[in-house]
C-alpha cells in the first residue's frame, strides 16, 4: 500500500494536530516501493510538496529513488520519503522501518566528501526521533549519510550510545545496501509496525532560541512542549493571560499580571507567545516583549533575524534584511531602551500590552536614582524601575496590561529590586489597577510575602492557580533537575539524594577534579549539532591557571549561535560564560567549573569574592544569596546532562589552597554524583 503524506504541520495549527498527525510526502511497503515506477513516486512527492518542485529537486529525487530501490531489494519493512522533523524544521530524505530498527537516510547527491555539518545533520535527525517521537523511543536508530559520489564507505555500524542511537554511518551509493541490511538484522527489541510507527506522537522540546523562532513563525506555544502536562500548563496559562488582556480592553481597565514557574517551566515562552500573537503594530492590543537581560535580547534577536532571513530566501521572498530587523525590533526589546523612551516625553507608549521578562531583576529605587543622576542628569529621581515602568503604561487614558514573568531565586546582582517592588508600586500609587497573582508568589523564594500581605483586603486582587507553571520544559531528560539543584544549594542532603536518584535515571550527571576529563566527557556526550559549553560564575577569579578567565566577556551571539567551526562558539570549550551571559538561555550539555568563591565548610556554605591578591569573605546576606543564585543559574542551564568540575587546587598557591575545594567536592560526591576518571 502506498500513501501520500496528507497531514502537514501548518502555521497556526494546534498542538493536538502536531502530536497525532504523521507528516511525510510518501510512504509504502518496501516491495511496493521497489516495484513502483520512478515517475509514480515522483508524482506523489510533487503532489505532497508545499512548494513548486524545481528541476534540480526532481533530478535529486530521481537519483535517490534509484539508489534506494537497489539498496532495499529483499529488505522487509516500509519506507517513508521526505519525513518532516518539526523541531528542526526540515525533512529527512528517507526513513526505513525494518524489524525493530529505524534507519534514517540523508542523501547528498553529487557529493564525494562527507562534510562535518552533513554528518551532524544526519545525527540530528536520528536524535530528534529518539528524543521526541514516541514510537521511536525504544528502537535502535541508525543514521546514514549517503554521499553519492564518494569512493569509499564505512564497513560497519559502529557502537551505539546508551540510548540506542548509532553514530552516523558514511556510505557511497554502492555501500548503502550493505549497511541497510546490517541495520535490518539488529533485532534489538520487538519488530515495529510501520502503521503504528507513523502515527506516533511527536512532542519536541526546542531550546528557547528554537522556540522563539517557531513562535515568531506562527506556531502555537503548546506545540513546543515535550509532555502533555507541560503543554497543557503552557496552553492554560497563555489562555488565562489572553482573557485578562481582552477583559482589560473590553472593560477599559488597567491590569498587572504575575506569572511564576519552576526554572525552565516556560515563563519566557508564555511571554513570547503573547508578543507574537499581538506583534502587529496596527493592532489595538499590540504587545512588546521586554527584557533587561542584554545577552538574551541579543541572542534571540539575532536568531530571529537569521531564521526569518533564511525562511524568506528559501521561499524566494524579496523581503529585505532591514524589514526583518524592524519586525524583530518591534517584537523584542531591551527594557532599558523602553524605559528611556518614557523619559523623553510625556506621551504613552505605542504598546498597550507589555511583557517584562525576569521582572524580579528590575532595579530598585537606589540603583535607578544613581543611574538617573549619573547618566541622565536627573539628581532628584525618586522612583524604582517598576514604578517608572508602570507609570509609563498608566499614561494610557483607557487600558493597559503589564505582564511580569517572575523567577524565584534568580536575582544575581546588586540593585535588583525583587518582585515586591512591583507590588509596592501598585499598592502605593496605582490603586485602580487590577492585580492578578499566582498563588505561588507567596513562597519564600520570591521574597514577596510581606508585600502581598499588604494587598489583602484591597479590591481588584485576583489569585489564579493557572498563572503558575509547575512543569519544566527545559530539561526534557529530567524535570526534577531544578528541585535537585535547589536541595543541593539549600543543603538538604536527604532531599538532594532522593532527587538525584530520579534525575540520573535519564539525565547524565558527573563529577570530576580534572578539566581535561570534563571536556572529554562533554565531547563524548554531545552529538550532531547539540551544543555544549563551559560555565563559571563571574566571581570565579582563580580559574586562570586552567586557562579560564571569566574577566573575558564572551560575545553571547557567537557563543550561543555560531557553528562548531567558529572558535568563538561554545562548542570549542575554550571560553566560559558566566551567569550574566547565560541566564534565560540554555545548552544541551554543560560543564560547571566550581571555584573557591562558594565553598562547602562544616555543613554550610562559605561565600567569598576575590579582590587584589586574596579571597575576601562576603558578609552581606543579600550578596551571599546572589552568589548562591549564580550557581543556581549555572546548574540549571543544561537540557540533557552536566559535568561539574571542582579543581584540585594547588598547595603552592595560597589562593587555590586544596582545602578551598576538597570539602565542596566531598559534599557533592557524598550526595551520590558519580566521579568520572
Amino acid at each position: 500500500m502506498t500513501k501520500v503524506g496528507s497531514g502537514k504541520w501548518e502555521v497556526g495549527q494546534t498542538n493536538r494536530q502536531w502530536a497525532t498527525v504523521a507528516n511525510f510526502y510518501y510512504s509504502a511497503a518496501i516491495p511496493d516501493f521497489v516495484a513502483a515506477s520512478a515517475e509514480a513516486i515522483i508524482g506523489s512527492l510533487t503532489v505532497a510538496s508545499d512548494f513548486p518542485v524545481e528541476t534540480t529537486q526532481r533530478d535529486a529525487w530521481l537519483e535517490e529513488i534509484e539508489i534506494l530501490r537497489s539498496a532495499l531489494q529483499g529488505v522487509a519493512g516500509s519506507v517513508f520519503l521526505e519525513f518532516v522533523v518539526p523541531r528542526i524544521g526540515s525533512r529527512i530524505d528517507a526513513v526505513v522501518i525494518s524489524g525493530s530498527t529505524i534507519a534514517v537516510i540523508e542523501f547528498k547527491v553529487g557529493e564525494g566528501v562527507f562534510h562535518r555539518l552533513d554528518i551532524a545533520q544526519a545525527w540530528d535527525y536520528a536524535l530528534d526521533l529518539k528524543n521526541f517521537h514516541s514510537a521511536s523511543h525504544s528502537s535502535p536508530i541508525v543514521p546514514i549519510l549517503v554521499a553519492t559520489e564518494a569512493s569509499a564507505s564505512d564497513a560497519s555500524l559502529g557502537v551505539p550510545h546508551a540510548d540506542g542511537v548509532y553514530p552516523p554511518v558514511r556510505v557511497s551509493r554502492h555501500g548503502l545496501r550493505e549497511i541497510v541490511q546490517m541495520a535490518a538484522k539488529l533485532e534489538q527489541g520487538p519488530p515495529l509496525d510501520p502503521a503504528v510507527w507513523e502515527r506516533g506522537s511527536y512532542r519536541p522540546t526546542p531550546t528557547i532560541v528554537e522556540a522563539a523562532q517557531a513562535l515568531f513563525a506562527g506556531h502555537s506555544v503548546d506545540a513546543i512542549a515535550r509532555s502533555e502536562a507541560a503543554g497543557e500548563d503552557l496552553e492554560r496559562t497563555s489562555l488565562t493571560v489572553e482573557q485578562i488582556i481582552d477583559g482589560a480592553r473590553t472593560k477599559q481597565q488597567k491590569a498587572i499580571v504575575f506569572i511564576t514557574g519552576v526554572p525552565g517551566a516556560g515563563k519566557t515562552l508564555v511571554g513570547l507567545n503573547v508578543a507574537t500573537k499581538r506583534r502587529e503594530a496596527t493592532e489595538p492590543t499590540h504587545a512588546v516583549f521586554l527584557s533587561g537581560n542584554g545577552p538574551l535580547v541579543k541572542v534571540l534577536s539575532a536568531a530571529l533575524r537569521r531564521d526569518a532571513l533564511s525562511r524568506s530566501q528559501a521561499q524566494d521572498d524579496s523581503r529585505r534584511s532591514g524589514d526583518i530587523n524592524q519586525r524583530v525590533k518591534a517584537f523584542i526589546q531591551n527594557v532599558h531602551h523602553f524605559r528611556d523612551d518614557g523619559l523623553r516625553s510625556l506621551a504613552p507608549p505605542p504598546d498597550h500590552v507589555v511583557i517584562f521578562d525576569e521582572a524580579q531583576r528590575a532595579w530598585n529605587q537606589a540603583k535607578t536614582a544613581a543611574f538617573m543622576k549619573q547618566l541622565k542628569g536627573r539628581p532628584d529621581f525618586k522612583e524604582s524601575e517598576p514604578e517608572l515602568l508602570i507609570s509609563y503604561l498608566d499614561r494610557h487614558p483607557d487600558w493597559a496590561v503589564v505582564i511580569c514573568l517572575v523567577g524565584g531565586g534568580q536575582e544575581i546582582n546588586m540593585g535588583e529590586a525583587g518582585i515586591s517592588a512591583w507590588i509596592d508600586a501598585v499598592k502605593d500609587r496605582f490603586g485602580d489597577w487590577q492585580v492578578h497573582i499566582s498563588p505561588t508568589l507567596t513562597d519564600s523564594e520570591y521574597a514577596a510575602g510581606e508585600a502581598i500581605q499588604a494587598l489583602s483586603g484591597r479590591n481588584g486582587v485576583h489569585t489564579d492557580a493557572t498563572l503558575h507553571l509547575a512543569t519544566s520544559v527545559r530539561s526534557f531528560r529530567s524535570e526534577k533537575l531544578s528541585h535537585f539543584v535547589k536541595a543541593v544549594l539549600d543543603r538538604e542532603r536527604s532531599t538532594a539524594e532522593a532527587m538525584l536518584a530520579e534525575v540520573r535515571a535519564r539525565y547524565p550527571l558527573a563529577l570530576t577534579r580534572d578539566l581535561a576529563v570534563a571536556r572529554r566527557w562533554l565531547r563524548s556526550h554531545a552529538r550532531g549539532s547539540e551544543r555544549a559549553g563551559m560555565l563559571a560564575t563571574s566571581g570565579a577569579q582563580r580559574l586562570r591557571p586552567h586557562a579560564i578567565d571569566v574577566r573575558f566577556k564572551v560575545d553571547p551571539v557567537s557563543w550561543f549561535l555560531n557553528d562548531p567551526v567558529d572558535v568563538r562558539s561554545s562548542h570549542f570549550l575554550e571560553d566560559a560564560a558566566t551567569e550574566f551571559q547565560v541566564q534565560g538561555l540554555e545548552l544541551d550539555w554543560t560543564c560547571v567549573i566550581w571555584d573557591a568563591d562558594l565553598r562547602f565548610y562544616e555543613g554550610d556554605w562559605r561565600h567569598h569574592y576575590f579582590r587584589g591578591t586574596k579571597w575576601t569573605t562576603i558578609k552581606q546576606e543579600v550578596r551571599q544569596q546572589f552568589l548562591r543564585n549564580a550557581y543556581r543559574v549555572l546548574l540549571t542551564r543544561a537540557r540533557q546532562g552536566m559535568v561539574i568540575c571542582v579543581p584540585l587546587g594547588e598547595e603552592a598557591d595560597e589562593t587555590r589552597n586544596p582545602a578551598f575545594y576538597d570539602a565542596t567536592f566531598n559534599y557533592l560526591a557524598g550526595l551520590g554524583i558519580e566521579e568520572v576518571a
